[in-house]
């Protein structure tokens, strides 16, 4: 966020507090802050009643005025307000059937973590700590504020949301809110897989991913979430194209490059090698016995549908997935393909993303990046008007030299614009005569 945004943020405050009420920002701004981190956003708690808040800015959204929760637009952004309160009990794992509108001290008490439990007064640029946070905070501990089980009972996606805090800010999680996560793990189902898959994204594109999944993992919520990729672990590669070890710890790897990924990109390298485990098989070789997985690609596009699907995650994005997945290998054939094949895999629309995984594979891998260098040299080398040349023939032109319209035009137009891209024909007359001479 800019300082822009804290200014704004600040300017919400400032106007509350001449109306007579109390405001502080609140939230993971204060503790990115203290970091020295930018928030991603800025949040304000005020004693203030939502129709109070309301009527002081005018545009204002009530998205939850039950719970006094309400958007201020401020700029380009909107910051949102919420009156400090006290939450009842938790029925759904996720909302309060009621709340008690209260004081600064009993908002903090309601909250997930120390460290997300802290307020700031932007004026006096006063930290005001009820919870503990700021020592948290300066030992790099991820803690639940009172008894982990009442927080994580209140809402399930806590347990994810403290494995991406610890993930994205190196920090361990303290040993009871741990051990209370582990054994609720199971029950993360309860919660809307939307919740889930976003949480899920964040982990992968807010990184460090692997440190976030290898959390996942030992708390046993990938198990209950993404219980393919726990098949992973134990899957013998080659040693001479993977001496980093098994199928887990390469995948491990290729995410551990990610850098602000797509999410496309993100969920690509996690489950490009998701059908490994279940295609894996043996061959013997005049050097020995060795590990194929015949068809992994394909299959692997399959289940990464699925696995998006339960995440929740748009069609656009598990189509794009399963096009990564399906053909991160293809890059091997690259050299050995005709000019017209080379030049059609280089201008999906997918090529981009589809190189990036490809080097991420061999960085984690062998290392070798000579398909990846002779894909990127191809496509540095091709022209918008060699990757996308002017038909030189359209349907108009099969009609007029006595071609009858129907499906075969697409097969036709298609062989024109091989040749074409072969740099066997140049012009509209010499591709007329070629179709003439094999389809008129």
């Amino acid at each position: 966020m800019s300082t822009a945004a804290r200014s704004n943020a600040v300017a919400v405050v400032r106007r509350l507090r001449d109306a007579g009420f109390q405001a502080l920002l609140a939230g993971g701004c204060v503790r990115d802050e203290l970091l020295g981190l930018a928030p991603k956003d800025y949040d304000v708690a005020t004693d203030a009643p939502a129709e109070k808040v309301l009527a002081l800015f005018a545009g204002s959204l009530p998205v939850g005025a039950q719970f006094g929760v309400v958007l201020v637009p401020s700029g380009a952004e909107r910051i949102e307000v919420a009156t400090f309160r006290r939450d009842g009990v938790y029925l759904d794992s996720r909302h309060p059937v009621s709340v008690t509108f209260g004081s600064a001290r009993e908002d903090a008490a309601r909250r997930d973590f120390t460290i997300n439990g802290m307020f700031l007064d932007p004026i006096e640029e006063r930290v005001i700590d009820y919870v503990g946070g700021r020592e948290d905070l300066a030992r790099g501990v991820v803690r639940a504020i009172g008894d982990p089980a009442a927080r994580l009972d209140e809402d399930k996606l806590r347990m994810l949301r403290a494995v991406r805090i610890a993930a994205r800010l190196g920090f361990t999680i303290e040993e009871r809110t741990w051990a209370t996560i582990r054994s609720q793990a199971p029950l993360i189902g309860r919660i809307a897989w939307e919740r889930i898959g976003e949480e899920i994204r964040m982990i992968l594109c807010e990184g460090p991913a692997k440190r976030g999944f290898e959390l996942l993992r030992d708390a046993s919520l990938l198990a209950a979430i993404m219980p393919e990729l726990l098949a992973m672990e134990g899957v013998p590669q080659a040693p001479d194209h993977h001496p980093e070890g098994d199928v887990w710890t390469h995948t491990l790897l290729v995410i551990d490059q990610l850098r602000a990924p797509t999410e496309t990109l993100a969920f690509g390298a996690l489950l490009h090698d998701i059908g490994k485990p279940v295609c894996i098989g043996r061959k013997r070789t005049p050097a020995g016995e060795r590990i194929t997985f015949y068809g992994h690609p394909e299959r692997g596009a399959e289940m990464a549908v699925v696995i998006c699907q339960r995440l929740k995650r748009s069609r656009a994005v598990w189509e794009r997935v399963a096009y990564l997945v399906r053909n991160h290998l293809r890059l091997v054939s690259a050299p050995q393909m005709r000019k017209a094949t080379l030049t059609r895999f280089l201008r999906e629309d997918g090529i981009h993303e589809l190189l990036e995984l490809a080097r991420m594979d061999a960085m984690a891998s062998s290392g070798d990046l000579q398909y990846w260098e002779f894909c990127r040299t191809e496509l540095a080398r091709l022209s918008a008007a060699q990757m996308h040349p002017p038909p030189l023939v359209t349907g108009r032109d099969l009609i007029a030299i006595g071609l009858a319209p129907g499906p075969r035009f697409r097969e036709i137009l298609q062989a024109v614009e091989e040749q074409q891209l072969e740099g066997a024909l140049g012009d509209r007359d010499a591709a007329l005569a070629w179709v003439r001479a094999r389809y008129a």
